[in-house]
């Protein structure tokens, strides 16, 4: 059976979070959530970052990888891929927009090493997704990385008014907040 381009968007956005279901992008998840304007940002680089990933890394897999024999080599070429798109997407945004490069700070090299990006780069070529396939669930999963980054970052900016408990506050109360959030997202597994 076909799967649709309606079940990869929901599925990868809500069903299967990328943050939230399969806890990959933890550290940008935590470490860039404290402001909703510094979460956008981060969303929309690696929104750039894994849709450019998708269109490199796909034909990169069937038509020098598979047919040179070399698939096992996957992982190394595409988080190569992964460095040089974010190198990229790093270059522009220290143009474009300074005060977004020094709000992402050091988190904005971190995309490299971000294993949500090598995780979708990677389960593309596993679920035998099309090209078009490949860069709409990147787009999607990336999305609903940003769903749920800046979700827990308006969670996040409301604590700060409450009354927390002293021990509660902080990054305990963070992680608190991260789990109910990922029950939540549990909630639309019945979805595709």
């Amino acid at each position: 059976m076909e799967i649709t381009y309606f079940a990869i968007i929901i599925g990868a956005i809500f069903v299967n979070n990328v943050v939230l279901a399969q806890f990959l992008g933890i550290c940008p998840f935590l470490g860039v959530s404290s402001k909703v304007e510094t979460s956008l940002g981060m969303s929309a680089a690696v929104t750039f970052v894994m849709a450019l990933t998708a269109l490199v890394c796909w034909p990169l897999q069937h038509y020098v990888l598979n047919a040179f024999g070399i698939g096992y080599m996957q992982t190394i070429v595409f988080i190569l891929v992964i460095a040089s798109l974010v190198q990229m997407v790093e270059i522009i945004l220290k143009k474009v927009s300074p005060s977004l490069y020094q709000a992402l700070g050091v988190f904005l090299p971190l995309i490299t090493t971000n294993c949500a990006v090598l995780g979708v780069a990677i389960s593309m070529i596993q679920k035998e997704f099309t090209l078009l396939q490949s860069v709409t669930y990147a787009v999607a999963t990336a999305i609903g990385f940003g769903v749920a980054l800046v979700l827990f970052a308006g969670l996040r900016e409301r604590l700060d008014f409450e009354d927390v408990p002293k021990t509660f506050k902080g990054v305990p109360i963070a992680l608190i907040t991260a789990s109910i959030l990922a029950m939540a997202f549990m909630g639309f597994s019945g979805l595709v």
